[in-house]
């Protein structure tokens, strides 16, 4: 056979194994729009057969993989849905939706503090894309949701732990009070010393449990629009903070200048205030209650 048949063939071969290639992807994207059909009409096992013969085909497509698991979601498969997610991440480690329902799933699936960095990703990562999305707010949400769980758990360990130790020392005090008591009986002076321990010792522990008890949250670290505390905080050449989302929505909505100044303000001259978003984030890691109040 000479060369330039050989050549022919191959190239024949080529351009056969091309047909095929998309051949096949245009059934697997039949079959992703059959299963988003399915889906709307909430008939969640056929769209999750329509998703897997999807994948069988082209396994390589995230989007296959965070739809069915989306399917997983509305039948609470926490097992199933964080393995398509894991599936999808690693052939895009920056969906949003699938770290969201990672974040879900790691949650549902007691893995607590992964669940939690899943959704902080997740948040990042939707922040970027678009922080006006429906997604972000339902994804912040659900992390503050996790993250109150999170502090409401260790809060009542502290709690108990705190009680005990208290009680522990109230006693040992009404132990050395009955030694110090001398036999001709209890004196004002020892009485008096009794009390001032007692009193002490209520204070330590009020002091030890403010972290833990709910209060007015600084008005710093809140929204002038909202009076919410701040989740994606941006300033504005006239030195005022805002919530971005709220603040992009007033000058869609309302008109392009600052809220609070007048001045003449434009999308692009609003700047991260990273100062006040780190002291948000220090704020709610003493004072978890606060996650309840965003």
């Amino acid at each position: 056979m000479t060369s330039s048949k050989v050549q022919v063939q191959t190239k024949a071969a080529e351009v056969e194994a091309v047909a095929d290639a998309e051949a096949v992807a245009k059934q697997a994207e039949l079959l992703r729009q059959q299963g988003n059909l399915c889906y709307q009409k909430q008939r969640f096992g056929a769209a999750i057969d329509a998703y897997t013969e999807a994948i069988t085909l082209c396994p390589n497509i995230p989007v296959y993989w965070t739809n069915r698991a989306l399917c997983y979601l509305k039948r609470n498969d926490w097992i199933n849905m964080e393995h398509d997610c894991s599936k999808a991440l690693q052939l895009d480690n920056n969906s949003v939706k699938a770290h969201y329902m990672m974040g879900l799933a790691l949650l549902n699936n007691h893995h607590y503090a992964q669940g939690v960095k899943e959704l902080d990703k997740a948040l990042d990562l939707g922040r970027g894309a678009n922080p006006k999305s429906y997604m972000v707010e339902e994804i912040w949400q659900e992390l503050a949701k996790a993250k109150y769980m999170e502090w409401e758990h260790a809060s009542s360990k502290r709690s108990w732990r705190l009680q005990c130790l208290k009680e522990a020392c109230e006693k040992a005090l009404e132990i050395q009070y009955v030694i110090d008591t001398p036999q001709s009986g209890i004196t004002e002076l020892t009485s008096d010393s009794y009390k001032e321990q007692l009193k002490t010792l209520q204070q330590v522990f009020s002091k030890a449990a403010e972290d833990d008890t709910p209060t007015e949250v600084p008005d710093y670290l809140c929204c002038k629009i909202t009076l919410d505390i701040f989740r994606d905080p941006v300033i504005t050449p006239s030195g005022v903070t805002y919530e971005r989302a709220v603040l992009l929505d007033h000058l869609q909505k309302v008109g392009n200048f600052d809220p609070v100044t007048r001045e003449p303000l434009q999308q692009h001259k609003l700047v991260p205030n990273l100062a006040i978003k780190e002291a948000v984030q220090a704020y709610l890691k003493e004072h978890g209650w606060a996650y309840k109040m965003v």
